[in-house]
């Protein structure tokens, strides 16, 4: 997918590009298959934020999307569609029986083509197997980590992982991080890469545009009053005053693991993403 960059008529304009959408062939959402969104503005069930810099926004429907791929049918693709919810494009899908559903669109996929989703599905984009039936060294998306749940690994644009081998069960996947992680045999996967790779070249151009994704402007904690951030106070422009930058609550903001160390899933990760 290409980008369209413009002539600078405008500040903004000077280092904006956007998306040609080139692959986009259907430009309305299914009515069957949309839901109201509704905004939570980074809060939580109390009302207490939870996420900060977060509100406002354009008024998006949320589009319902297949991750568990249950449908043996032969589905033919009608459309790929945008989706305001996710940097992936999403695909819709018509099985022979009438039944539409949305799946996210990997990488070649285009309308008039048939998917399927079954164990004897071939090896081709947009096909999805257990992993057990993949071969060795095939690239995947929309990985399941339970098998029946639906894909959680794997679905932003551009995203792939690699299959790197199966034994005793489980089969050792790359991640796009680097991470290598063993994943259950019977887990449902997709092949190919997730379309819309070039989405990481967009570049923004101006305020607004953020703005319209409901996020609010970040404030830097040296701006601050010290009653307001650690970072804050001084006469003009003052250092840290700590070892390293903190967060406004005191917890180090570069470096600092997050992650439990009891954590009940570190035996399936075979290989961390930052190890040397």
């Amino acid at each position: 997918m290409p980008t369209v960059k413009y002539k600078p008529t405008t500040p903004a304009r000077r280092n904006m590009s956007v998306p040609s959408f080139e692959e986009i062939t259907k430009f309305s959402p299914e009515k069957s298959l949309i839901v109201t969104k509704k905004k939570h503005a980074g809060r939580n069930s109390y009302g207490r934020i939870t996420v900060r810099h977060r509100g406002g926004g354009n008024k998006v429907k949320y589009r319902i999307i297949d991750f568990k791929r249950q449908n043996a049918n032969a589905n033919t693709v009608v459309g790929i569609e945008y989706d305001p919810n996710r940097t992936a494009y999403i695909a819709l899908l018509q099985d022979t029986e009438g039944t539409k559903s949305y799946i996210i669109a990997p990488e070649g996929l285009k309308a008039g083509d048939v998917v399927y989703s079954s164990a004897e599905a071939d090896i081709k984009p947009g096909n999805t197997l257990p992993i057990a039936n993949i071969p060795v060294g095939t690239v995947i998306n929309n990985i399941e980590l339970y098998p029946g749940k639906g894909a959680q690994l794997v679905r932003s644009a551009g995203a792939m992982a690699q299959l790197i081998s199966k034994e005793n069960g489980v089969a050792q996947v790359r991640l796009p991080s680097g991470e290598v992680r063993y994943i259950r045999l019977e887990c449902k996967a997709t092949i190919g890469q997730v379309g819309n790779v070039e989405h990481d070249t967009v570049k923004v151009g101006k305020a607004g545009k953020t703005r319209h994704k409901g996020i609010r402007p970040t404030v830097r904690g040296s701006v601050m009053n010290p009653c307001d951030h650690p970072h804050g106070g001084g006469e003009g422009k003052s250092p840290v005053g700590r070892p390293g930058p903190v967060t406004p609550w005191g917890k180090p903001a570069l470096g600092y693991k997050t992650r439990n160390k009891k954590a009940r899933t570190d035996k399936f990760i075979v290989k961390r993403r930052n190890a040397k």
